[in-house]
């Protein structure tokens, strides 16, 4: 009979969006249930640390493709006060770090200037 492998951790990458709704209906849902199914695999099993990481704005290049020049405008705005990947990193490694007994569940980083 095979057993059961039991897995270590589990990362689940979000964002702020998880923890506050916005106007954007869908994509809160979405990231919500990210969320929810999270809590269930914690439920499960309770040698499965599950790790959810909620970061706030974040510079990426994501913004370099778009062409429509007022979204442009505002994508810079909004991206003004952006993290470094660098930022996600630390608290990612802060997690890694914790003795096995710890779960660090949620990690929320966002720009102090968010707020």
């Amino acid at each position: 009979m095979l057993e059961m492998m039991v897995i270590p951790r589990c990362w689940q990458i979000g964002n702020t969006v998880c923890i506050r709704a916005s106007s954007r209906g869908s994509n809160c849902a979405t990231k919500y249930a990210v969320r929810a199914i999270s809590d269930g695999l914690r439920q499960e099993n309770d040698k499965l640390r599950v790790t959810c990481v909620y970061p706030g704005v974040v510079t990426s290049e994501l913004a370099d493709s778009i062409t429509d020049e007022s979204a442009a405008e505002a994508m810079a705005t909004y991206r003004s006060i952006a993290l470094k990947p660098e930022a996600i990193a630390n608290a990612i490694a802060h997690a890694i770090e914790q003795p096995e007994d710890v779960d660090t569940t949620e990690i929320v980083v966002r720009p102090t200037a968010s707020a």
